[in-house]
């Protein structure tokens, strides 16, 4: 609406001149940044979105509806509100992240043509003249535009809308460009014949790993994520990414990560260029050798943390952290980072096993101080044979206001079965204050 208007209707409204230069800046920061993290063919999608190929990259986020989710949840922590869509064609996850009133969809394989048929024509990336005219003939929707005859509009219109509808639907490839940073390190090769055979492909591949390597020798830096991307003739690109756990320029085990995933790359119809990238690089000097003479019993299993983390799976290290609140007592970090120096102190016994969230059970139990003498527990009655506590844990009031006054009082209970189940009671069985009495599991012991 126009500004007047705006402020008649909102007192005290604020009003900011757009900083076009800023937004495009700050929206290739976020590119950049996805392209780390998620996908090695990632672009902008000018002016307010992005673009991703994620086609062989989204099993190391777990599935698609999950690195979705879990990058609406990133955007949402930095205070930026993202509608998110995946899709077979970048012009139908265009058209969806943009029109579909929810924060994330997945459009199955196949049903571009029907998730898209009764959005607004404008959602087509065509020029405005061109949405303005279809306007005035009465078009209203993609599926009104697809479903009238080629000839015409092109007579009238040109190219542009048959070129645009074909790419939405899959029928006219639309290669994305990716984003690249001038401070990567990168090398590739280019092909008068198109390759295609799978030890050809090794061959040159390994190649450019001997010249990245010298590249990142030269400049005293690791890679920890490459990106091999391939081009092939018909325009389209396909990408391969290999991380390692920590900083490495070893040519054998680089050249091995990517001699094992090879085998994945579809090389159509040719393709005419290679190119390898060191997205993350770390500082790395040389590595000191013992003598031949020492035998040295220590056993690297970097390794085998890269194999598994680039067949997707998440290895990790728990780390100990300074609070008596159970779930905050840990965190995650990388499998191969360097040893902790802090550990766990607690006077009474931790289960191994924490789940995510104390989960809800009936106690029956004397207040304030005994232990319950029969628990229930998703529906499974157990009836307490021994127990040992409490073990009163006090709210951290510098984190959250509530936790000023809130206390729990652990058990450690074990039922005619020998099992041991680690259970507390919020509150002190005392004062409503402290906590509302009702009682959790929160870890079982072996």
């Amino acid at each position: 609406m126009q500004a007047a208007k705006a402020q008649a209707l909102f007192g005290g409204l604020t009003m900011i001149d757009a900083d076009t230069a800023a937004d495009a800046d700050a929206l290739r920061r976020i590119t950049l940044w996805a392209l780390t993290v998620y996908s090695p063919i990632v672009a902008v999608d000018a002016p307010d979105g992005i673009v991703l190929d994620t086609e062989g990259a989204d099993h190391l986020q777990g599935g698609e509806a999950a690195m979705l989710t879990r990058l609406a949840n990133q955007f949402r922590a930095k205070g930026l509100t993202a509608s998110i869509a995946v899709a077979d064609t970048w012009g139908a996850a265009h058209a969806c992240a943009r029109a579909i009133k929810k924060e994330t969809v997945v459009v199955p394989r196949g049903e571009a043509a029907h998730a898209t048929g009764r959005l607004p024509i404008s959602l087509l990336r065509l020029p405005e003249s061109i949405v303005r005219d279809l306007r005035v003939l009465g078009f209203k929707t993609i599926g009104e535009l697809s479903a009238t005859p080629r000839a015409p509009l092109a007579l009238r219109f040109g190219p542009e809308i048959g070129r645009r509808l074909d790419q939405m639907f899959g029928q006219l490839s639309e290669p994305i460009e990716p984003i690249r940073a001038p401070e990567w390190i990168e090398v590739s090769r280019a092909f008068a014949e198109p390759i295609g055979a799978a030890e050809t492909i090794n061959k040159y591949v390994g190649g450019l790993v001997v010249q990245l390597v010298s590249e990142l020798q030269r400049k005293g830096l690791g890679t920890r994520r490459t990106d091999l991307i391939v081009e092939k003739v018909d325009g389209t690109r396909q990408a391969i990414r290999a991380g390692t756990a920590k900083p490495a320029r070893k040519i054998a085990w680089l050249t091995k990560l990517f001699r094992d995933r090879t085998e994945k790359i579809d090389p159509g119809f040719g393709i005419e260029k290679l190119t390898l990238a060191a997205v993350i690089t770390e500082p790395l000097g040389e590595a000191q050798h013992a003598s031949s003479l020492v035998e040295d019993k220590s056993e690297d299993i970097t390794p085998l943390i890269d194999i598994f983390g680039n067949r997707g799976q998440r290895v990790y290290r728990v780390a100990p952290v300074a609070s008596d609140v159970p779930e905050r007592s840990v965190r995650r970090i990388s499998a191969a980072a360097a040893e902790i120096a802090e550990t766990w102190v607690h006077h009474w016994p931790r289960p191994v096993r924490l789940l995510d969230r104390p989960d809800r059970i009936e106690a029956i139990a004397l207040l304030p101080d005994h232990p319950p003498a029969s628990i229930t527990w998703r529906g499974k009655r157990h009836r307490v044979k021994r127990a040992d506590g409490p073990e009163r844990v006090f709210g951290e009031w510098w984190t959250r206001d509530a936790e000023l006054t809130a206390v729990r009082d652990y058990f450690v209970v074990e039922n005619d079965a020998g099992e041991r189940l680690w259970i507390f009671r919020s509150g002190d069985g005392v004062d409503p204050e402290t906590g509302n009495q009702k009682w959790f599991l929160h870890g079982i012991f072996a």
